[in-house]
């Protein structure tokens, strides 16, 4: 993407005079297109599809239109500096002259009659400056559209191991549905037939249950809403019950008075079901998964409300070379099974609540494991009042989980 004509093109207010037809004039002799106007509000208007730089009559600014310029200069997208140039009346320029123009921000005085080299000079320093800030724009809408495929990536990859996990939750249970059936066919005793219908019974609700924790989490609503992070955290063990079990790790949860909060109960719970499944693949077999939620405030700000999240593994600890850039697109502790993204990603969905993730971990073989403690406040709240050290790293040693 790269700025158009009409968004280098000079934008002059000219009341009277010829100011209007020897500034175009000269304009054109270099090359730059130019919009003439009567009046500010016509100019302001006519900016729709951009502007290099506004020329300006001082007789075209009063102080009523210097406010409304300035509410223009407000509006502006934080990487847009707009240049004004104002053509003074001849005479002394006064300081009270130049503190009533100065809410306009990045701008010149010249002073009528103006030096044709004087005026063209600031005129392409304007514009310099102007595709400069274009060449921001360009590089931040690039990031912009990466940080969304990077984010769409990850979610399918998110899709592609809850499908995987799924698959196995649901095939146990419909095995045994299948085999329950075959015994029924062939028993003779009616006790046994309904203890064989029961206990077929009981597989199809395990499915069904796991089938509805599944839509929950791909029909939850784009918009913050009631969220009970007992019942998202219940939902993911849920869809990895199968993968714990046939590991063998035992699952401690410790769920205190733990308030409902305003959240994206879809992004919370891609959260939950990353961390539950990064800890599942540390401990390997045999280990210790603990969850923990509670009321708690933000270390950084012990006014703000809110729920902390723990979930703490025995796995193997996360190497240290890596642990400062853990929350780095592409950063993977997993080698080629894993995409570098889910950390990422957690890390964006916290700091969009206005929460804070941190990490600790420790490799020793006597307390290796790895803590990841997150704080959302009860009230949704803008990445503007994030906590700035939000995806930290503590490299002291795990609390045991």
């Amino acid at each position: 993407m790269t700025e158009n004509a009409d968004e280098l093109r000079v934008i002059l207010v000219a009341p009277s005079g010829r100011d209007g037809e020897l500034i175009s004039g000269l304009l054109e002799q270099y090359n730059i297109s130019c919009l003439v106007f009567p009046t500010s509000q016509q100019a302001r208007i006519g900016m729709g599809a951009g502007a290099g730089v506004v020329i300006i009559a001082e007789e075209a600014l009063p102080q009523s239109e210097i406010d409304l310029w300035v509410e223009e200069v407000r509006a502006q997208p934080s990487w847009s500096d707009l240049f004004f140039i104002i053509l003074t009346i001849s005479g002394e320029r006064s300081q009270k002259r130049m503190l009533a123009h100065q809410p306009l921000g990045k701008m010149e005085l010249l002073e009528r009659p103006v030096r044709p080299d004087t005026f063209m000079g600031t005129v392409l320093a304007a514009l310099r400056s102007r595709r400069r800030q274009y060449e921001m724009r360009d590089q931040l809408v690039a990031v912009r559209l990466s940080d969304d495929a990077l984010r769409k990536s990850e979610k399918l990859a998110v899709a592609g191991r809850l499908a995987l996990s799924i698959s196995h939750e649901i095939n146990n249970p419909l095995e045994a549905v299948t085999n329950l059936l075959y015994l029924i066919k062939l028993s003779p005793s009616l006790p046994d037939v309904k203890a064989f219908a029961e206990t077929a019974a009981l597989e199809l609700a395990r499915v069904s249950e796991i089938v509805t924790q599944t839509l929950r989490f791909y029909r939850s609503p784009n918009k913050p809403t009631v969220v009970h992070i007992g019942e998202i955290v219940d939902s993911a063990l849920t869809l990895y019950n199968s993968r714990i079990a046939s590991a063998e790790i035992i699952v401690e949860r410790d769920f205190r008075d733990c308030s409902p909060i305003i959240a994206n109960s879809g992004e919370i719970r891609q959260v939950t079901l990353n961390l539950i499944g990064n800890a599942v693949d540390a401990i390997g077999r045999r280990g210790r998964l603990r969850i923990r939620a509670a009321n708690a405030r933000r270390h950084s700000n012990g006014s703000l409300r809110g729920v902390r999240l723990t979930i703490g593994d025995t796995g193997s600890g996360i190497n240290p070379q890596v642990r400062d850039s853990l929350f780095e697109p592409f950063v993977t502790t997993k080698g080629a099974t894993g995409s570098g993204l889910g950390l990422w990603l957690s890390s964006q969905i916290v700091r969009k609540h206005g929460g804070t993730i941190q990490v600790k971990s420790c490799v020793l073989p006597s307390r290796s494991g790895t803590t990841f403690s997150i704080f959302i406040p009860l009230e949704f709240q803008s990445d503007a009042h994030a906590d700035p050290r939000n995806g930290s790293v503590d490299t002291t040693q795990a609390p045991q989980a």
